[in-house]
Formats: structure tokens, sequence, C-alpha cells
């Protein structure tokens, strides 16, 4: 009767099987390690991340702002708690650079509050425009309307967002602004 062979395969092709440690991402100051993979290429495991890009998709605009904490997910609550940033979690983004965006391409605040607030702050009286700039600005008014769900986020200074980067592979957190459905179904849960 044979025996049979009891080679060992090769070390190289089963390195997968080590399994790397997961980068849980946290908010933070940024910290970010490069981590080699097959074939020589490089990761970059954020390990903290304090900011990311943020996409508000009916504005067709993107801002670079801060990342306050993680507010759901949908596999873990553990995550949550421990804010862990993970692709799909669902986030609170600090909203000033949208807000100003909005008041100065449509020359206008984005809250009926805001309108109120900005002329008791300022008691000095706005810089004059041209006539052609007040007239872009008067065309951009009859179309700039706001969600009321996502107004009352900018009167509270945060926006909800969810991340759509891979933070543990790619070392960023990139993503876009909740509105509309998807917004509605986080206020449902």
């Amino acid at each position: 009767m044979k025996t049979l062979d009891t080679s060992v395969r090769p070390l190289g092709q089963t390195k997968i099987r080590a399994r790397s440690s997961t980068g849980h991402d946290q908010v933070g100051c940024q910290r970010i390690h490069t981590v080699r993979v097959r074939g020589g290429n490089t990761k970059y495991r954020a390990l903290r991340l304090e900011a990311g890009n943020f996409s508000w998709g009916s504005e067709r605009i993107t801002r670079k702002t801060r990342v306050i904490g993680v507010v759901y997910n949908s596999t873990n609550n553990e995550l949550v708690r421990t804010n862990t940033l993970v692709k799909g979690a669902i986030i609170q983004i600090d909203a000033t650079p949208f807000r100003q965006w909005y008041e100065s391409h449509y020359g206008q605040p984005v809250t009926k509050r805001g309108k109120l607030a900005k002329v008791e702050e300022t008691g000095e009286p706005a810089k004059e425009k041209s006539k052609t700039v007040l007239h872009k600005l008067e065309q951009r008014r009859l179309t700039g309307k706001v969600d009321t769900m996502l107004e009352t986020q900018f009167q509270a200074g945060r926006l909800y967002a969810s991340i759509s980067s891979r933070p543990g592979q790619s070392g960023r957190c990139d993503g876009y602004v909740l509105e509309g459905k998807e917004l509605s179904s986080i206020f449902d849960d």
C-alpha cells in the first residue's frame, strides 16, 4: 500500500490566510500607515481620520470638511459606540463649508433664520455688487431650494453623510451628503 504525498505548499501563496488585523479607523488626529500587500503593492491603512471630501449630490459640489462622529452603522452597533469609520457608515460632518458655498453661490442664507441672524451680527451693509452679478444671483435663487430636513441640519451646523470610500484600504474618508429618501430612512430608524 502506498502512502499519501505529504509535500507542503509554498508559503508565498498562502500568506492570505495569515489575516492582517483590521484598521479600526477612529475619528481623531490623522494617522495613516502603509501596508505591503500581495505583489509588492501598498495599501494605506487609516488608523485615525479627522476630515474627508464629501459631495452634495443635488448641488453637484464637493468640499473637504471635518468628520464629527459616527451615528449609525447597519452591520454593528459596536462600531457606532467606538466611532469606527467603515464603508457604508452614516456619520455627522461639519456643515460650514457647504453653507458658505451656498451663501456665496445663491447670495442668500440657507435657512430663513440665517437671514435675520446675519443682519444682527454685522451692523455694516454688505458690499455692493454689479448688475450682472445681481442678475445671476436672481436667476439662481429661482432654483436654489433646500430640502426641509437638510435645512434643519444646516441650522444645527451638522449634516448626515455616508462613507463611500474604504478607509482601511485607501486611507481616506470620502462620501456624500444624505438627502431625500436616504435621509428620511435614517430618521425613521
